[in-house]
């Protein structure tokens, strides 16, 4: 045989895998969710004269229904999330959100304060039921290496609701009714609820067998240190935060708090692309260097020679910091959760853990609006941003501390144990 005749073999180019992708639709609506609860837990703090006045009680008390929302979702996040367990997950949440449309159309409608806090404090409980369910249900819907990107993309409405929804919506309030602003919020709702229904899969419940007590998961290794974390860096935001306003007139910049959420919220959006982007590979890195840009930004604050550029770096910091820290936290607790010896990967005890990180978030909440009232009070405005180190420095011990459990030194890896 020449040759010629011989059969000239041909190399075959190796097939690669399809590229795994985002379910985007489903994760908007995830996302969408997340928004609304989040503007409509702060949303009377724009409102609150007009709101006062047409309730017939002074700011202050109207304030409260700030606190009321903060506390319901305190005291029910987690017995809630255990007896609904059973639940298919889509069914579930769009139980919790007709709900806090239904809550939000009666605060709309409402010209009694009585009244309007018991619709706010169901509002809390729809919404503390949806945060405990969210960061999980975006995990279930993609592979273990995309969990990071898909709790990012979850838990973008965050951020955007305080940049740009708060604002928004206290325009809405000034420029109509504050009434306006809260039928807003149920007509977003409904349009929310066919959408959940069109374009998030279900994911089944867990029977109460298979259930994780949420008492237990404390002793899951790395769950307290992310808790901890969590209260400690959520305490140390809030009490700065709430109070911003004050903080900026003291220092000549009265008239420019809007021009200073906006670098914030703007920092905040691009915080959450970085996260996103990296936590697959650098949650323990992130979450270190999250702490220490919002360090920064309170060690600027705290300079006593302000100036207008100081505070507006100090805000980019702050943003960059904040923004993606949500997801680095949910995530945390998630992989914490995930990996208890009793559930595996996707188990009950990641949904508890978030359970608990939702009900810890909103003490933090409501005690960092608390303590800043009585730093305020007390001791003026330049005792702010001392006093955010003051929870952040424990907040980073623990962090740093944390490296086998919570927030590992490792980077995660892929499901098939290659390298994401």
């Amino acid at each position: 045989m020449s040759s010629t005749d011989r059969a000239i073999p041909v190399r075959k180019r190796p097939v690669e895998p399809a590229k795994e992708r985002l379910p985007l639709p489903a994760l908007l609506a995830l996302s969408t969710a997340v928004f609304l609860t989040c503007l409509t837990e702060v949303l009377p703090a724009g409102l609150l004269p007009a709101m006062s006045a047409d309730l017939g009680v002074s700011e202050s008390a109207t304030g409260q229904t700030v606190t009321v929302f903060a506390l319901a979702i305190a005291l029910t996040a987690l017995p809630l999330t255990s007896a609904a367990a059973p639940w298919p997950r889509r069914r579930l949440l769009l139980t919790a959100m007709a709900g806090f449309g239904l809550a939000n159309t009666v605060t709309a409608l409402s010209s009694s304060y009585p009244l309007t806090l018991a619709a706010r404090a169901v509002a809390g409980v729809a919404a503390g039921l949806a945060w405990a369910l969210l960061a999980g249900y975006a995990r279930s819907l993609v592979p273990a290496r995309l969990h990071g990107r898909a709790v990012a993309v979850a838990l973008a409405g965050i951020p955007v609701a305080l940049a740009l929804g708060v604002p928004a919506g206290t325009y809405l309030g000034l420029t109509a009714d504050w009434r306006t602003a809260f039928l807003a919020m149920t007509a977003l709702t409904v349009v929310l609820l066919c959408w959940i229904t069109l374009a998030v899969p279900d994911r089944p419940g867990r029977p109460a067998g298979a259930r994780t007590p949420v008492a237990r998961v404390l002793a899951i290794p790395g769950v307290l240190p992310v808790l901890a974390v969590t209260l400690l860096f959520v305490l140390a935001h809030t009490l700065c935060y709430t109070y911003l306003a004050p903080y900026l007139h003291h220092v000549g910049m009265g008239g420019s708090t809007d021009r200073v959420l906006l670098v914030f919220g703007l920092a905040s959006l691009l915080s959450i692309w970085l996260v996103g982007a990296l936590i697959h590979r650098r949650l323990r890195a992130l979450t270190l260097v999250a702490s220490l840009l919002v360090a920064g930004a309170a060690a600027l604050l705290a300079v006593p020679a302000h100036s207008a550029a100081l505070v507006y770096a100090a805000a980019a910091l702050w943003g960059l910091g904040w923004g993606g820290t949500p997801t680095l936290l949910q995530t945390a607790a998630g992989d914490a959760g995930d990996g208890a010896e009793e559930d595996g990967p996707g188990g009950g005890a990641a949904e508890a853990t978030q359970a608990w990180l939702v009900t810890l978030w909103n003490v933090a909440t409501a005690g960092g609006g608390l303590a800043g009232g009585l730093l305020l009070d007390g001791l003026g405005t330049g005792a702010l941003p001392w006093s955010v180190l003051a929870f952040l420095v424990p907040a980073l011990a623990v962090a740093a501390g944390a490296r086998r459990h919570g927030f590992p030194v490792r980077a995660r890896t892929a499901p098939d144990g290659g390298r994401p």
